[in-house]
C-alpha cells in the first residue's frame, strides 16, 4: 500500500511543510554516478565499458550508451554495476543515460584513449607555466582532448567519488592542464586522430608512498613494515580488531580500578593511552592517503595506461625507491584488473639539491632506471633539458613528446619509432681502456654539441679513485681511456647531480646516468701498495674495551708513514670511504689505533705531508697536504682552541678542541685538514658502543667533528683499518 503521511498542522510554515514532505518521500534514493562519469568525458576504446554508481537498495537501473543497454539491480549497499561491450574510437559526441527512480544524462562523451597522469609537482605543472606558454595556450584548440583534474584530497579510508568536471581542450582552459599530459596527448591525437582523455591525479611535493594502495605494499617484502602499519590502522582488519580489543581490555581493567579508587579516595593512575599504531594517518604524505582520496575514486575506470613524474621527494633513498615503485605499479595493476597496463615515467632532472653529496641523485637515477625491469614500463630521460637552479624544468613539450613516443611504439604499433634512450648493453675490458657497448642507439651514438662525450669517469688499480676519462665514439660504442687509470676496470657516467652530459642516440634522445664494471676495493685504487695492515676494527663492536679483529702491532717494525681507512655504509646503501695517510707522528705501533688510556696514546698536533682520498663529495683530496692535524686522546674535551689551530672556533666543536679531565672520558680520534676547515674522519665516544660518534667530512648541526651525534647505529656497516709503510 502507498505510504500515508499525516496532514500537516496548520501552524507549520510552508517551508517546514515542504521540508517534511521532502524528507518523508525519500523511500527511493536518486540514481547517482561517480564524478569520473561526467559530461565531456572520454571512454577507453577496445575495452569493456564498466559503469557503476548508487541507487536505493533493490532498485533496477538501466544504462544505455549508443546501441548498447544493460540493466542491473542494486545490492543491499545501494551499489550497482553494469558492463557494456567494448567500442572503437568515436569522435562523434554521444549520450549516456542511467535510468532508475530518476534519470541521469551524461552528454558529449567520446570514445578514444585514456591515460592516467600522476605524480608530484612536475606532473601537476600546468601548461601556463611551461616554455612558450602564451603561444601554446593560444594554439590549444583541440576539442577531442579532454582533461579532468582531481582535487587534492587525502583520506584515511577509500573514497568513492570526487567533485571535478571534465574539460574540453581550448585556449580558455588548456593553461590549467597537466603540461606533461597535454603535450603527450597532443602528440598522440595528431598521430592517431582519436580522442584523448587525461585523468590528472597529481600533487606537488608528494612522495610515492601516499599514492600506493595497501595491496601494493603487502606484496613487496622490503616494505613489510609499511604494510603492517597500514593494515593495523585500517578498521575492520583482523589486526586492527585484535589490537583494539587489547586496548579495550586494558581500559576496562583500568575502569574497574578507577571505580574502586573513586570509592576509596585513592589514586587510580593514568588511563591506558590509545595505541599509537592504531592512530590513523593524518598527513597527505603518509602511506595510502592519496591512493584512498585521489586514485581509488576511479579504480576500474578503463584506461590505456599511466604516466608518472615523481621522485624528487624520495630522491635520497637509492634502490629502496625501486621497491616502492614495484608496490605502486603492481598495486595499481592488480586493482585495475587490466593486466600489466603500460606505465611510462620520467626520470627526474639534474638539480642542485643544496649541499648534499652529488652522487646521491646519481644513485637515485640508477634506481629509477631499474624500474624498467617491470613489464610494460618505460623511462623518459631528460638530463638534456634540465634547469639546474629550478627543480621544475619548464620544457614539458619534449617530456610529453618522449612519453608519446613510448606509447606509439609499444601500444599503438608504430614499430619504426625510436622511443628509448641508448642503454648500456655490455662492457669490454681491454688493455688500458674500456669499451662500452650500447643498444637502442637510433642509428649510432653522437653528441649534441659535436664535441667528445663528457662526464665519463674510470677507475682501476692505483688510479687514486675515479678519474675523468677521454671518450671516443665508435658506432654504437664508446671507448674510454685516462693516463691516471692505466688499467681501468670500471666506469661511471653522469655520476653527479649537476651532470648534463652531451651523449645521445642518433635521434637525439639523451643517455641516462649509469655505471658498470667490477669495482675494485677502494684501497686497491690507491697508491698504497707498500703499506701493511696493523689494525682492523669492526666498529659495530665498539665499547670500553677495544677488540680488534686484526692486531699486528707486535710484529710491526720501523715505519715512516701511517694510514687510516674508514668505511661506512648508510641505511640507504650509500657507501662512504676515506683514506688518510701522513708522515709518522710516533714510532710506537701500539699508539696508532684507538687512543685508549691503556694504549697511552695522546696526540694533539699538526701532521706532515698528508694524502687524502675519499668517495665523499666535498672532501678536499690531494697529496702532500701541509695543513693536517690530529686529535687523538681518551679524555673529555671542550670546544676551545688552545692549540691555536688556524681557522678553528673557540665555541664550536670542530678541527681544534681542548682535552681535559678525566683521562678516561669521552674520547676523540679525529683527523682534520685545518686549511679546508674539514674533519676528514672521526671516531669519538667509543665506550658508548652503538651511540658512539662516527663520520667522514664535517658533521652538520651543533658540531663539525661529529661530537655528540651518537650516530654509530645508523650505519649497518662500519669499519676502521690502520696501516703503516715500512722504512
Amino acid at each position: 500500500m502507498p505510504k500515508r503521511f499525516p496532514a500537516p498542522r496548520k501552524h507549520l510554515s510552508m517551508f517546514a511543510i515542504a521540508t517534511l514532505l521532502a524528507c518523508s518521500s525519500t523511500g527511493f534514493a536518486d540514481v547517482r554516478l561517480p564524478s569520473i562519469f561526467g559530461d565531456h568525458m572520454v571512454l577507453q576504446q577496445q575495452q569493456p565499458i564498466e559503469i557503476h554508481g548508487w541507487a536505493d537498495s533493490g532498485e533496477s537501473v538501466t544504462v544505455t550508451f549508443g546501441e548498447h543497454s544493460q540493466t542491473a539491480k542494486t545490492g543491499d549497499d545501494g551499489r550497482w554495476r553494469v558492463e557494456l561491450p567494448a567500442m572503437s574510437a568515436n569522435s562523434q559526441p554521444q549520450v549516456l543515460t542511467v535510468k532508475g527512480n530518476n534519470t541521469v544524462t551524461v552528454k558529449d562523451i567520446l570514445v578514444g584513449e585514456v591515460w592516467l597522469c600522476s605524480g608530484q609537482s612536475n606532473m601537476e605543472w600546468p601548461v601556463r607555466a611551461s616554455t612558450n606558454a602564451t603561444e601554446e595556450i593560444a594554439a590549444a584548440n583541440y576539442p577531442l582532448i579532454r582533461h579532468i583534474k582531481l582535487p587534492r584530497a587525502p583520506s584515511t579510508m577509500p573514497r568513492d567519488s570526487f567533485d571535478a568536471p571534465w574539460q574540453v581542450c581550448s585556449p580558455d582552459v588548456a593553461g590549467s592542464f597537466t603540461a606533461c599530459g597535454y603535450f603527450m596527448a597532443r602528440a598522440l591525437h595528431k598521430e592517431l586522430n582519436v580522442p584523448i582523455g587525461l585523468v590528472n591525479s597529481s600533487w606537488g611535493g608528494t612522495r610515492v608512498e601516499p599514492w600506493t594502495p595497501p595491496v601494493g605494499f603487502k606484496k613487496v617484502p622490503a616494505l613489510q613494515e609499511i604494510s603492517e602499519s597500514v593494515i593495523v590502522k585500517t578498521p575492520g582488519t583482523p589486526e586492527h580488531r585484535e589490537r583494539l580489543a587489547q586496548h579495550l581490555a586494558a581500559t576496562q581493567q583500568w575502569l574497574a580500578k578507577a571505580r574502586e579508587a573513586l570509592e576509596n579516595n585513592s589514586d587510580a593512575g593514568p588511563s591506558p593511552e590509545y595505541p599509537a599504531d592504531l592512530k590513523p594517518f593524518t598527513s597527505h604524505q603518509d602511506p595510502t592517503m592519496l591512493y584512498n582520496g585521489m586514485i581509488h575514486p576511479f579504480v576500474g575506470f578503463p584506461i590505456r595506461g599511466a604516466i608518472w613524474y615523481q621522485g624528487e621527494s624520495n630522491h635520497a633513498e637509492g634502490m629502496l625507491y625501486l621497491e616502492k615503485k614495484k608496490a605502486l605499479i603492481n598495486g595499481w595493476r592488480e586493482l585495475w584488473d587490466q593486466g600489466d597496463f603500460p606505465f611510462y615515467y620520467v626520470q627526474i632532472a639534474p638539480y642542485q639539491y643544496g649541499s648534499e653529496d652529488p652522487t646521491i641523485l646519481a644513485r637515485f637515477w640508477e634506481a629509477q632506471a631499474a624500474v624498467q625491469e617491470l613489464p610494460n614500463t618505460g623511462m623518459v630521460v631528460i638530463n638534456d633539458i634540465a634547469t639546474l637552479d629550478n627543480i621544475h624544468p619548464p620544457n614539458k613539450q619534449d617530456v610529453g613528446q618522449r612519453l608519446a613516443w613510448l606509447a606509439l611504439k609499444n601500444d599503438y604499433g608504430r614499430k619504426d619509432v625510436v622511443a628509448n634512450s641508448p642503454e648500456f648493453e655490455s662492457l669490454d675490458v681491454q688493455d688500458g681502456s674500456l669499451k662500452i657497448n650500447f643498444r637502442n642507439t637510433g642509428g649510432g651514438l653522437k653528441t649534441r654539441d659535436g664535441k667528445a662525450p663528457n662526464h665519463f669517469e674510470i677507475i682501476g688499480p692505483g688510479s687514486g679513485g675515479f678519474q675523468p676519462a677521454t671518450a671516443k665514439i665508435e658506432g654504437d660504442s664508446v671507448v674510454l681511456t685516462s693516463p691516471e687509470a692505466k688499467q681501468p676496470v670500471a666506469f661511471r657516467f653522469a655520476w653527479h647531480k649537476l651532470a648534463e652530459p652531451n651523449l645521445s642516440g642518433g635521434t637525439g634522445l639523451p643517455v641516462s646516468a649509469f655505471r658498470g664494471g667490477e669495482m675494485p676495493q677502494f684501497l686497491d685504487t690507491l697508491p698504497v701498495k707498500d703499506y701493511s695492515l696493523v689494525y682492523d676494527l669492526d666498529l659495530s663492536k665498539l665499547g670500553p674495551e677495544i677488540q680488534y679483529s686484526v692486531d699486528n702491532s707486535d710484529s710491526v717494525k720501523a715505519f715512516d708513514r701511517i694510514g687510516y681507512l674508514l668505511e661506512v655504509t648508510a641505511a640507504n646503501g650509500e657507501e662512504q670511504k676515506v683514506f688518510v695517510s701522513m708522515n709518522a707522528f710516533t714510532d710506537d705501533a701500539k699508539k696508532i689505533g684507538i687512543p685508549t688510556v691503556a694504549s697511552q696514546a695522546n696526540f694533539q698536533q699538526k701532521v706532515e705531508s698528508m694524502d687524502v682520498y675519499s668517495t665523499v663529495a666535498g672532501i678536499t683530496q690531494g697529496t702532500a697536504i701541509a695543513t693536517g692535524n690530529i686529535e687523538f686522546w681518551p679524555n673529555n674535551y671542550g670546544p676551545g682552541n688552545e692549540a691555536r689551530i688556524p681557522g678553528a672556533s673557540t665555541s664550536l666543536y670542530d678541527h681544534s678542541d681542548s682535552p681535559g679531565p678525566p683521562d678516561d672520558g669521552y674520547g676523540s680520534m679525529q683527523i682534520h685538514n685545518f686549511g679546508a676547515k674539514q674533519t676528514l674522519l672521526a671516531v669519538n665516544h667509543w665506550s658508548a658502543k652503538a651511540n658512539a660518534d662516527i663520520g667522514i667530512g664535517n658533521s652538520e648541526g651543533k658540531t663539525r667533528d661529529w661530537t655528540f651525534t651518537g650516530n654509530a647505529a645508523s650505519y649497518p656497516e662500519k669499519r676502521l683499518r690502520v696501516y703503516v709503510r715500512g722504512k
